[in-house]
């Protein structure tokens, strides 16, 4: 019985030693180097830290050594967290500050930035290109980590929290080990398939090719996160590399549909297709399908908050281009309630409720953070006898007529943009209170345009060119508005406050 995700590593290192383990650009490394190379890594870590059960930050974008850093992490006792590089400096002070990492490895180009911010909170800092350090056996590895246990983090994962630092959400192995054990049949990866990686390391669709990587042998081809911008580039270089295997967000999706370009690319490798992260619109999804006929197609959902997924939809059957993609039915091991406003499961046919999720698949709960981990993992009030977490989503669904659960909208103000989720609270806070640019604030968003708007009350109307450059020196790019209506007065509700609906409904006019 295997408790820690390396385990799986080491065993594929036995049997598929030889074969290409990542593919970045011009880079082809095999599963032995990875190995060699993760190791020397830990024992670094070890030697610099003495640390164990700890998080270790890992500051590079996508790349092999990305790649060596996750895999020395768990190889030395720790647990991984990846940090985006585009990410403000203030940001990560406030994720250093409240996670308090032991160490974080980085490279030359990012050292100058994390350094400083680490130094500050007491982090030691790795550079992955003066490793020099033997490397030390599997067994004395695992030797070290044999006291740990599977409910141990593996991984925390960072997301947008109301007060302007982000949550770290806490993934443990046996959350992952159960995905494994519920995909990899099913979907029957072996050490043939090929990843075609787009997401940014610090998502978790990165942790799950990382876990096809441990556990199957499967190839991770690496796709600079700049291509977003040059679709064809992303399918030539799909083509070339005999992708069989993708897990994306449907942005760049929906644009490779719009472009035609899956009719000049022609991808016959490709087998199978996950998607998730926010709605695929469905026209777009049919011009997918129709143009590779051999592919899987399966969309998947679930939160940080639930390991990878937790409710998915194999696509079997013909989907109108004005019916929406349901999300499917729980994974095994996985149960959901869907909850109305009185706290009863909803079961009759298409009466909507709030999706809660229990099982093995839970995250642990926010790092350092013990209220809003209780705000959001609670009792399951339909069980009083004895203790039993669920997570709320806060996500809206409802059971069509063929028994498929149907993705409705948000209770709240969370969002998912571009692949990230997102508390839209965060960024009015860091207007209103943290830069003090406006008096008052609402931040809504166009789902059919895909914008993060912003309506505020000011003395004087701002440029956009303002906002945005003092917004991002706080916030990523992706969580700063790009549509700005400067108003006398906010419309307030009957209780005095902002009427966060009305300006909802506004913007989707």
């Amino acid at each position: 019985m295997k408790i820690n995700l390396i385990e799986y590593f080491v065993e594929t290192v036995g049997h598929f030693g030889e074969r290409t383990a990542v593919v970045d650009g011009n880079r082809h490394v095999t599963f032995n180097d990875l190995d060699v190379q993760a190791r020397k890594l830990a024992q670094t870590i070890i030697d610099t830290c003495q640390c164990k059960n700890r998080p270790v930050a890992m500051f590079m974008p996508k790349c092999v050594e990305a790649a060596v850093a996750d895999l020395a992490i768990t190889y030395s006792g720790n647990a991984y967290m990846n940090l985006d590089v585009k990410n403000p400096a203030e940001r990560l002070g406030n994720i250093f500050a409240l996670i308090q990492p032991a160490a974080v490895i980085t490279n030359s180009k990012f050292k100058a930035i994390i350094e400083p911010i680490a130094s500050a909170n007491g982090a030691k800092v790795i550079n992955v290109e003066e490793v020099n350090a033997d490397a030390p056996t599997q067994e004395a590895l695992l030797a070290r980590i044999s006291d740990l246990i599977d409910t141990d983090p593996y991984c925390i994962i960072n997301t947008s929290g109301s007060t302007g630092t982000p949550k770290g959400v806490v993934l443990n192995h046996k959350s992952f080990i159960d995905f494994m054990a519920q995909t990899f049949d099913e979907y029957h990866f072996s050490e043939n398939d090929i990843i075609g990686s787009l997401s940014p390391v610090l998502f978790d669709i990165w942790s799950y090719e990382m876990c096809l990587l441990q556990g199957k042998g499967a190839s991770i081809v690496v796709i600079p996160d700049t291509w977003s911008a040059f679709p064809v580039k992303i399918l030539q270089l799909m083509q070339e590399q005999k992708v069989s295997y993708i897990f994306w967000v449907p942005t760049i999706m929906v644009n490779i549909a719009n472009m035609g370009l899956l009719q000049q690319v022609p991808l016959p490798e490709l087998r199978l297709c996950w998607f998730a992260g926010e709605v695929f619109p469905t026209k777009q999804f049919n011009i997918w399908r129709h143009n590779l006929p051999q592919t899987t197609f399966a969309n998947f959902y679930g939160p940080i908050e639930i390991t990878l997924d937790c409710v998915y939809y194999t696509v079997e059957r013909e989907i109108a281009d004005d019916e929406p993609i349901p999300i499917g039915k729980p994974f095994r091991n996985t149960d959901i309630l869907i909850l109305d406003g009185n706290n009863q499961n909803v079961t009759d046919a298409n009466k909507e409720g709030e999706l809660c999720i229990r099982g093995t698949s839970l995250a642990m709960g926010y790092y350092n953070n013990p209220e809003k981990t209780s705000a959001a993992f609670v009792q399951n009030p339909l069980n009083h006898s004895y203790p039993e977490i669920i997570y709320r989503t806060g996500d809206l669904v409802f059971i069509n007529s063929r028994g498929e659960i149907v993705f409705k909208g948000r209770k709240d103000s969370l969002i998912k943009h571009l692949g990230y989720r997102i508390e839209l609270g965060e960024i009015e806070h860091v207007i209103i209170n943290t830069l003090k640019l406006v008096k008052n604030g609402c931040v809504v968003y166009n789902h059919q345009r895909k914008e993060i708007t912003l309506y505020y009350e000011a003395e004087q109307e701002l440029t956009a060119a303002d906002f945005r450059k003092s917004i991002g020196n706080t916030l990523p790019k992706y969580m700063i508005p790009v549509v700005y209506h400067h108003l006398p007065e906010l419309k307030r509700n009957t209780n005095g406050k902002i009427d966060r609906l009305y300006y909802s409904k506004l913007v989707e006019e």
